[in-house]
C-alpha cells in the first residue's frame, strides 16, 4: 500500500504590498552595525527622487520604482515605495506581496565620520542615494513591512494545492484590475482554472486586440525639488568645493562631497539612464544625454565668475551711479536745475510760479561677450583648479570690460572727456572744471580745485555747492596723494592739513596719463558718471551647453552694459606736471 504524503506550508503574515497601486512600506535602515559601520539616522539626508533598484545595480533595466515617502519611527527609517507600472515587473509585485522576496538594502554616501563605537566606525552625516530589493540584506531588520499583527489572521496549516489556486485567483484578479479588463475577464479565467502564465498570455492578447490604448491610472506625486532646484543646489556644491570658505546652504549640503563622476551618475539615474561604465564614458553620456549636468557647471561657473567680478578692482565704479536700461535703444537722462528759491507770499495771498530748467544726455547699452570651454579631461579628472581659474577669468574679464569702457569715456578727446550735449568736452574751460595750467597735487592745487567745484552754478545760474569727496590718481601719483591727504599731528596752526580725512583716495592703474589727477563729488549728491545694465541682467550672465566643436562644456558669458557722463559739475581735472 502506497502511503499518501500531504505537503503543507505555513502562510506568512500578509505584507503591506498593495497589488493594485503597486505600493508598499519597508524598513530601509536602522542604527545596527552593518559592515563595520553604524549609521546615525538623525544625520541621514535623503537625496531627491531616491530610486528603487534590484541588487544595487545602477542601470535603467534594474530601476524598478521610486521612494515616494519616508519617516523616522522607533529608531528605524521607514520608506514607502511605488513600483513601476511596467507589466514585465508583475513577478516582482507577486514576490513582494507573498513575502518570497522581502529584503531591503540601502546605498549611501558618508559625508562625515564621528569616531567609533565597539570597534565600528560611526557615520554621523550621510546621504541616502538608493534603496535596493535583495534576497540577502546586510541588516536583517530591513525588509518589507507586514500588516499590523493585531489585525493579521493567525497562521494556519493549509494544503499547498489550495494555497496555489487561491494565489493564482488573486493574481488573475489583480491583472484584470491593473489593465481595466473588468471582472468578467478574471471570472472566465478563474472558472476554467487558468494558471497565472495563461492569464498573462490572455492579458497580452486582450491589450493587443483593443482599438485604443488602455487607460492608465496615474497618481500625481508632488516633488519638492524640480530640475531647476537640483541644478542650483548641485551647482552651489561644486562652487563650494572650489571655495571652501563658502557657507553652504542646507539644501546643497548633500551634494558637497560628490565628485564630478558622482554628479554625472546621479544625473543619468534621474533621467532613467544607465550610470554604469568607466568615468570618461559616464561623464560623456551625462554631458550629451542630459541637460542637468552641463547646467550644474554653468551654475557653478556663474557663481565663481560673479565672485571674481565683484572682487575685481574698479575705481570708477565707486564714483559712478548704477541704473538699468529697459532695452537697447538710446537711454535719455533728463537733468533738472536746482529747485527755485521760495518767495514771500504777498498780503493778497498770491503765489508766484517757479520753473525748472532741463538738460539731457543720451547713451545706449551694448552687448559684449565671449565663449570659452571647460575641457572634458578637466571634468573627468575632477580638476577644481582648472574650473576655478576658468570661472575667475570670466568674471575678471567682464569687470575689465566695464572698467575699460568707463576709462575710455574719461580719457576721450585726448583727456578732455566725451563731448557733452552743449558741444564742449567734459573737462573744458567753459565748464569751469579744468585747471588753467597743469600742476602736481599740493595744498594749493587741491584748494583751487575745491574752489572751482564749490562755485559751480546750475542750469538756473545759482550755485550748486558741490563738495569734493574723492581724489582719483594714477599709480605714479599715489604716494604724493597719500601725503597730501594724510592725517597728521600738527604742532602749529600752519601745519594743519585741511584735506586730512576729507578726501578718499582712489587709484586706477588703467589711467594712461601718469600726471593727470581728478577731484570728484559724491555721485549721490550730483549727477556725473552713470552706467547701466539691461534690466534683469546685472553684471555678467553665463549660459552653458555640451560642447560640439570642443569636447567638454562650452560657457558663454554675456554683458549688456553702457555708460555716459550726465553732468560735468561733479568732476574736476588737472593735467598735472
Amino acid at each position: 500500500m502506497n502511503e499518501v504524503i500531504e505537503r503543507r506550508r505555513t502562510i506568512a503574515s500578509p505584507t503591506t504590498v498593495d497589488r493594485e497601486s503597486r505600493e508598499f512600506e519597508a524598513v530601509i535602515a536602522t542604527e545596527a552595525t552593518v559592515g563595520g559601520i553604524i549609521l546615525r539616522l538623525a544625520g541621514l539626508a535623503i537625496a531627491d527622487n531616491v530610486p528603487l533598484l534590484l541588487d544595487h545595480r545602477a542601470e535603467a533595466s534594474a530601476t524598478v520604482g521610486r521612494m515616494i515617502e519616508h519617516r523616522a519611527e522607533s529608531g528605524q527609517l521607514i520608506g514607502r515605495f511605488r513600483l513601476s507600472s511596467d507589466p514585465t515587473l508583475l513577478w516582482l509585485v507577486y514576490r513582494l506581496a507573498d513575502g518570497t522576496l522581502s529584503g531591503l538594502s540601502v546605498g549611501f554616501r558618508v559625508d562625515a565620520w564621528g569616531g567609533s563605537e565597539a570597534g565600528s566606525r560611526v557615520a554621523t552625516r550621510a546621504t541616502l542615494l538608493e534603496v535596493s530589493i535583495t534576497p540577502t540584506p546586510a541588516d536583517a531588520n530591513t525588509r518589507v513591512r507586514t500588516m499590523d499583527p493585531t489585525t493579521e489572521p493567525a497562521a494556519q496549516n493549509v494544503p499547498e494545492t489550495i494555497i496555489n489556486r487561491a494565489e493564482a485567483n488573486r493574481e488573475i484578479r489583480a491583472l484584470a484590475t491593473t489593465f481595466d479588463l473588468g471582472p468578467a475577464f478574471s471570472d472566465e479565467l478563474i472558472d476554467r482554472g487558468a494558471s497565472v502564465e495563461e492569464a498573462l498570455a490572455a492579458v497580452r492578447r486582450s491589450l493587443r486586440d483593443q482599438p485604443a490604448a488602455p487607460v492608465a491610472r496615474i497618481t500625481a506625486v508632488h516633488h519638492i525639488d524640480g530640475p531647476e532646484q537640483f541644478v542650483t543646489r548641485a551647482g552651489e556644491a561644486v562652487f563650494a568645493r572650489a571655495n571652501p570658505r563658502h557657507e553652504v546652504s542646507e539644501a546643497a549640503r548633500p551634494f558637497v562631497s560628490m565628485t564630478n563622476l558622482d554628479l554625472a551618475r546621479h544625473c543619468l539615474q534621474l533621467r532613467g539612464e544607465s550610470a554604469a561604465g568607466a568615468a570618461h564614458d559616464v561623464i560623456t553620456r551625462a554631458l550629451h544625454t542630459t541637460s542637468d549636468f552641463p547646467q550644474i557647471f554653468g551654475n557653478a561657473i556663474g557663481r565663481q565668475a560673479r565672485r571674481a567680478y565683484e572682487l575685481a578692482p574698479d575705481a570708477l565704479k565707486t564714483v559712478a551711479r548704477q541704473t538699468t536700461a529697459r532695452d537697447f535703444r538710446a537711454k535719455t537722462s533728463i537733468q533738472l536745475s536746482e529747485a527755485p528759491v521760495l518767495e514771500r507770499v504777498n498780503e493778497s495771498g498770491e503765489f508766484t510760479h517757479g520753473t525748472l530748467s532741463e538738460a539731457k544726455e543720451s547713451y545706449s547699452i551694448a552687448t559684449y561677450g565671449k565663449i570659452i570651454a571647460l575641457s572634458r579631461p578637466a571634468i573627468v579628472n575632477d580638476d577644481l583648479g582648472a574650473f576655478a581659474d576658468l570661472a575667475a577669468r570670466l568674471g575678471q574679464g567682464a569687470a575689465e570690460t566695464e572698467a575699460r569702457l568707463k576709462i575710455g569715456l574719461l580719457e576721450a578727446n585726448a583727456g578732455g572727456g566725451p563731448t557733452m550735449e552743449d558741444g564742449n568736452a567734459l573737462f573744458h574751460a567753459n565748464h569751469g572744471n579744468l585747471a588753467g595750467s597743469g600742476a602736481t597735487i599740493s595744498e594749493g592745487t587741491l584748494s583751487a580745485a575745491r574752489l572751482a567745484m564749490r562755485t559751480q552754478v546750475g542750469l538756473s545760474g545759482h550755485p550748486v555747492n558741490v563738495r569734493p569727496r574723492y581724489l582719483l590718481v594714477p599709480p605714479a601719483l599715489e604716494t604724493t596723494a597719500e601725503k597730501e591727504i594724510a592725517q597728521i599731528q600738527p604742532s602749529a596752526s600752519s601745519d594743519v592739513n585741511p584735506f586730512a580725512g576729507r578726501l578718499e583716495l582712489l587709484v586706477d592703474a588703467r589711467l594712461s596719463s601718469a600726471t593727470r589727477w581728478y577731484l570728484i563729488a559724491d555721485p549721490a549728491q550730483i549727477d556725473g558718471l552713470e552706467y547701466a545694465y539691461l534690466e534683469g541682467e546685472e553684471g555678467p550672465q553665463t549660459s552653458t551647453r555640451a560642447g560640439f566643436e570642443v569636447d567638454g562644456v562650452e560657457i558663454k558669458v554675456r554683458l549688456d552694459f553702457g555708460a555716459a557722463f550726465l553732468d560735468w559739475r561733479g568732476w574736476y581735472a588737472n593735467p598735472g606736471a
